[in-house]
């Protein structure tokens, strides 16, 4: 079905992995069309309930495959995020589903902004992070000047975006870009512990949680309580709600469903 990425479901886990590895999984626009089709099979698939992103080879993603683009000749950036790099970032936020971060090596770029869309990232010890834009005199984009500054703070954002500088695996955790950093031979079994957990949880919650936690780092306290109120209802009124609260009454492990 797809020619640049693998797309497996397993146990409820969709893995989604960028194959590019010649070029360091980079984009060029079959990727970016075909990344944007795996998310929305993802996410239409009932059966799926977690999902991990990650890439083929040495590296995650090292953002756009700039011979291809330069190959096509003189084109609209702006355009081209609206078309191929946006409705990604997109997918991965309005997911009801949680997002796991596979960091199996450097994410530069665009493919620094696709790792930090994600709800979560586990990074393999020899990973790193970097945003690339300046090096060619362009500016960040694929969510990242959303995400950076919210993650770690206005003047570290500054700094990461205007220096280009590589954050090793270890660093980007201190700063709190990364969840958890474990021994490449470990990372495979670290993601799948991970994948198991959110593929046997209430899944319509953590739906919510997800929305709940995006509009709470821009709206007013007000906002927040009148929205979680809203979100609360339906949690409550879900299958995975009454699941547990009844197994909480009979002191075992509840047996979620997702529904």
């Amino acid at each position: 079905m797809f020619t640049t990425l693998l797309y497996a479901v397993r146990e409820s886990v969709a893995t989604i992995t960028l194959n590019r590895p010649d070029v360091y999984n980079a984009f060029d626009d079959t990727l970016s069309y075909e990344l944007q089709d795996a998310l929305k099979q993802a996410d239409r698939d009932a059966a799926v309930r977690a999902v991990v992103l990650t890439g083929a080879g040495k590296a995650f993603c090292s953002g756009q495959d700039l011979k291809a683009a330069m190959s096509q000749g003189s084109r609209n950036l702006g355009d081209s995020l609206h078309k191929r790099y946006n409705p990604i970032i997109r997918a991965i936020r309005n997911m009801p589903k949680p997002v796991i971060c596979r960091l199996n090596g450097v994410a530069a770029g665009a493919g620094c902004s696709l790792a930090l869309a994600c709800d979560m990232i586990i990074a393999a010890d020899n990973a790193s992070m970097i945003e690339l834009f300046i090096n060619i005199a362009l500016v960040l984009d694929s969510g990242s000047s959303y995400f950076l500054p919210r993650t770690i703070g206005y003047h570290r954002a500054f700094e990461l975006a205007t220096k280009a500088t590589k954050l090793s695996a270890e660093e980007a955790q201190q700063l709190g870009l990364i969840n958890r950093v474990v021994p490449a031979a470990q990372l495979d079994e670290a993601v799948a512990a991970e994948a198991a957990y959110y593929a046997q949880a209430p899944t319509k919650a953590i739906a919510l949680m997800k929305k709940m936690l995006s509009k709470g780092m821009t709206e007013s306290l007000d906002a927040a309580l009148e929205y979680e109120a809203y979100c609360q209802e339906i949690a409550g009124n879900t299958e995975d709600n009454t699941e547990g609260v009844l197994a909480f009454m009979e002191k075992r492990k509840p047996a979620f469903k997702g529904a």
